[in-house]
């Protein structure tokens, strides 16, 4: 997460959009930065709006609009699969290198999800405890570039994104029925993410 005083703005790390490589371009800009525990990095616009909004706002006086990026979901679990995949992390409970991706994705709509596949909801970080979404600016990881445009144009700055996190390669297809069951159940996530102008 970054706060920008002056442009009252925050930008939330919805985790897998490319928050990292903007937080990198953009940290020597921030007034305050939480980068760490990942927990706390990842911060999601409800925990904004209920702790740390208050304290920033000085009881309303100074009201923060809040920005953040959003993945096209199966795209956005395919990173998180090919992520968790790394050799460094094999053998641990979040590991996904011995299953492919329609294990993963299984594990994600299974209630509660195995610890390989906690990785929460896009729609649920950027929503309210109703499913309202409360976050003012939202763009498209696939359109990156008009997130950046806006940052620029916000902030007075230019910005030179490098590439961080990359993730190995791995098959990503899904058989069809679980491709289905995947577009029923996600549906919130699906429905943000094609509401978002290109």
């Amino acid at each position: 997460m970054l706060l920008f005083w002056h442009a009252k703005l925050v930008l939330l790390a919805v985790p897998k959009t490319g928050t990292t490589a903007l937080e990198a371009a953009l940290l020597a800009h921030a007034d305050t930065a939480i980068l760490n525990p990942p927990e706390q990095k990842h911060l999601t616009a409800r925990r904004w709006r209920n702790h740390l909004a208050p304290f920033f706002e000085t009881r309303g006086a100074r009201r923060f609009e809040t920005m953040a990026i959003i993945r096209e979901p199966r795209d956005w679990l395919g990173s998180w699969y090919r992520y968790r995949a790394r050799p460094e992390i094999a053998g641990s409970p979040t590991a996904t290198s011995t299953m492919d991706f329609a294990q993963f994705v299984t594990g994600w709509l299974s209630d509660p999800e195995p610890e390989y596949a906690r990785v929460g909801r896009q729609s649920r970080f950027v929503s309210n405890a109703q499913g309202k979404v409360i976050v003012d600016h939202l763009f498209r990881y696939e359109d990156l570039p008009q997130a950046v445009d806006f940052l620029e144009a916000r902030l007075g700055v230019c910005l030179a994104l490098g590439r961080h996190n990359p993730s190995p390669k791995a098959d990503l297809t899904l058989p069809p029925a679980l491709a289905a069951r995947l577009q029923q159940e996600a549906a919130a996530d699906f429905a943000l993410w094609a509401g978002l102008a290109r």
